[in-house]
């Protein structure tokens, strides 16, 4: 049994203290929301915690989190260890890890992957830190990703950084394959021979080498909605494919198909279309983000 601190009890971070909890760890959790807070306050979280300390962020990546960091710097001591688990910018990381080294606190970046579904399907883990870290950690990191082989659900990425990077590029993929199920399903609908859309995605979900967990989703979200009428084909980014781009410019790297992807989300926001209404319905299913609904 190990003891955590988890700041931020969003739709991830909830799931993640249920799971750990169900695992038999101790998580001590903090949120803005008292409603599924465990203490008033971060300080009362780190109070909460024995010596030494491990405690796991996950929070909206940007200011929040760089508040959230150095607000428990001041609060956590040396040997102590701080986690983040959101959506951080890599490049962040080294910041951060200088930040709380100079009082003697370890850092690691940890990419999440999961949504929704983790309580109950484990999370994918992409961990960046020293291996010393990353050891005494992995009691967690077990407990929060899929059964079976430890190296299909979790990689020690690298050092400070990877964890991040990794997770980026993931997303990066992740628009790609979203986009092309989203242009077949728009193409389907769109075709006059074609009289049963939902079905032909349906057949494609055993034995074909398209199918996916994505793909199943997209089925659950037709089973919902066939024709994904009650959507708007407005989708946002979370800043995680823009960064691949920029990753991809800056190493040399081809990456036409999420580029993409990427201006797809822009145009979405401009024009409505079947295509897009699919994507907006994919991120709601895999990763309970929102989506506009059509107010008739």
């Amino acid at each position: 049994m190990v003891q955590l601190g988890l700041v931020g009890l969003g739709k991830m971070g909830f799931n993640m203290r249920e799971r750990l909890r169900a695992a038999g760890h101790e998580v001590v959790g903090y949120d803005r929301a008292a409603d599924v807070s465990d203490t008033a306050s971060l300080a009362d979280l780190v109070a909460a915690l024995d010596a030494p300390r491990m405690v796991w962020v996950m929070v909206p990546a940007g200011d929040a989190t760089s508040q959230t960091v150095l607000e428990l710097r001041d609060l956590l001591s040396e040997g102590d260890l701080l986690i983040d688990g959101g959506n951080s910018r890599y490049t962040e990381d080294k910041v951060n890890a200088g930040l709380l080294g100079e009082k003697g606190i370890g850092y690691l970046d940890v990419g999440v992957s999961g949504g929704v579904w983790g309580k109950e399907n484990g999370y994918g883990l992409m961990a960046g830190g020293s291996a010393e870290d990353i050891e005494r950690a992995m009691p967690i990191f077990d407990s929060l990703r899929p059964e079976g082989p430890r190296e299909e659900g979790f990689a020690h990425a690298g050092p400070v950084g990877a964890g991040h990077y990794a997770k980026m590029v993931h997303n990066g993929i992740e628009y790609g394959l979203m986009q092309a199920y989203a242009e077949g399903f728009e193409l389907l609908e769109a075709s006059d021979v074609i009289e049963n859309v939902p079905a032909v995605i349906k057949a494609w979900q055993r034995g074909t080498v398209v199918r996916s967990w994505l793909l199943d989703l997209l089925v659950r979200a037709l089973d919902e909605d066939p024709e994904l009428d009650d959507l708007e084909g407005y989708v946002e980014d979370s800043g995680e494919g823009r960064w691949t781009l920029e990753e991809a410019i800056n190493n040399a790297v081809p990456a036409p198909v999420i580029s993409a992807a990427l201006f797809a989300r822009f145009a979405s926001r401009q024009e409505d279309s079947a295509a897009m209404r699919a994507v907006a319905a994919l991120r709601n299913q895999f990763g309970g983000h929102s989506v506009k609904k059509i107010v008739e």
